[in-house]
């Protein structure tokens, strides 16, 4: 992939394709990380002169406008950080993105509408993406794609429109394409993934691929109860996927057969309610009353985990270990992220719900090696698949 420095974009239109997809409470802005995030390479590219065209989705609108989902906020927030204004278009490609746009001097910047507003951007029909993706394109001259959460999508800003224009990555997606080949091509050992999270059907592939790879593999969160099912105990109320009970079995065959640490829970917080205030008590994990589900991994577990981890030189962690948003269901993921802090490793938190707890709990970000932006895209790169954001962007 080219890098930015490899563009003259001095007086050119760059359209940059952003991660902007911030939590929202109203109009109030909840976690603004991704916006910073991206400050970077809008700096890079405004300091050398280009007319910036951000772009970027917010939420599922379904291809039509939605004020619930408008990026207008954003824009207020992102000037407010960056120190200048930045213009506002009120749709996406129409007569409101042209005026903005054609206004822009060197070194402005710009944010359109929510790209989703427009049924093309996600749109299966090649014709119709390609059409929305032409008119998106006829903005700039040049293409910048830095919204790596995104890039595990074949929508017309990520994987059509670098097809049309000259292109290169941002910063921010070349910090993770570099970490992420860290991860996955020669890690220093020993090397450890923490998984968390509810389902472990959202995490089949990258839990199959890591198992070729890792010395050690943590399991916690709400997937856990189905690998402690999968071994024969009693899990009361916890979450259970019982459809991906085979499959687990065949992943701790697999995990004993590569020699591959497997860790679970030894004992967990079990509430009678699945309420910030429920009452809850600490048992052991393989004897959950049936009355109880668990919350989140207990004190045992939480030091049984920083133990594995205090000498691993690369730790990958994705997925809450409980409840976090629940004050009382937090402390396992805080004992994690605790642990990954005062480590001496290569730590890598995987975005997501992992990099929201971070902030939530007030832990310093520096205190990680790389915090993802992408928590989808990054999984979907450990499984080994091809991405298609990076695929265009490397043609």
């Amino acid at each position: 992939m080219k890098d930015l420095s490899q563009l003259d974009v001095k007086g050119r239109r760059v359209l940059l394709r952003v991660d902007l997809n911030v939590p929202l409470d109203g109009d109030v802005i909840t976690d603004d990380g991704r916006i910073r995030a991206s400050l970077p390479t809008i700096e890079d590219l405004a300091g050398r002169g280009a007319r910036v065209v951000a772009c970027a989705h917010l939420g599922r609108p379904k291809g039509s406008p939605n004020p619930e989902y408008s990026l207008a906020p954003v824009a207020r927030r992102l000037g407010e950080l960056l120190g200048a204004e930045v213009a506002f278009a009120t749709d996406v490609v129409g007569e409101s993105a042209q005026a903005v746009v054609a206004g822009l001097q060197d070194g402005q910047v710009a944010l359109l509408e929510n790209l989703r507003f427009e049924p093309g951007e996600e749109s299966k029909d090649e014709a119709q993406r390609a059409e929305f993706a032409r008119r998106l394109a006829g903005l700039a001259e040049l293409y910048v794609g830095d919204g790596f959460g995104a890039v595990h999508r074949k929508h017309a800003s990520v994987y059509d429109v670098p097809r049309l224009l000259p292109h290169a990555a941002g910063g921010l997606i070349a910090a993770e394409v570099g970490v992420l080949r860290r991860l996955t091509e020669e890690p220093e050992r020993p090397y450890a993934v923490v998984l968390g999270g509810a389902k472990v059907s959202d995490k089949l592939g990258v839990i199959a691929n890591l198992l070729t790879k890792v010395d050690r593999l943590l399991i916690g969160g709400g997937m856990a109860y189905t690998f402690l099912k999968a071994q024969g105990y009693e899990i009361g109320r916890s979450l259970l996927q019982e459809d991906q009970l085979d499959q687990v079995r065949g992943f701790l065959e697999e995990a004993d057969k590569r020699g591959v640490e497997l860790v679970l829970p030894v004992d967990v917080l079990a509430a009678v309610d699945f309420a910030e205030d429920a009452e809850y008590e600490v048992v052991d994990a393989t004897a959950i009353p049936a009355d109880r589900q668990g919350l989140d991994i207990g004190p045992r577990t939480r030091e049984l985990f920083a133990g594995k981890l205090a000498d691993a030189r690369t730790v990958f962690w994705n997925g809450p270990m409980g409840v976090f948003e629940f004050e009382a269901f937090s402390g396992g993921t805080r004992a994690v992220a605790e642990a990954l802090v005062a480590s001496e490793a290569f730590t890598v938190v995987g975005g997501g719900d992992s990099a929201a707890a971070v902030r939530r709990l007030g832990l310093p970000e520096d205190g990680f090696s790389h915090i993802s932006t992408g928590g989808g895209a990054s999984l979907e790169y450990l499984e080994g698949k091809t991405l298609p954001g990076l695929a265009a962007l490397e043609e």
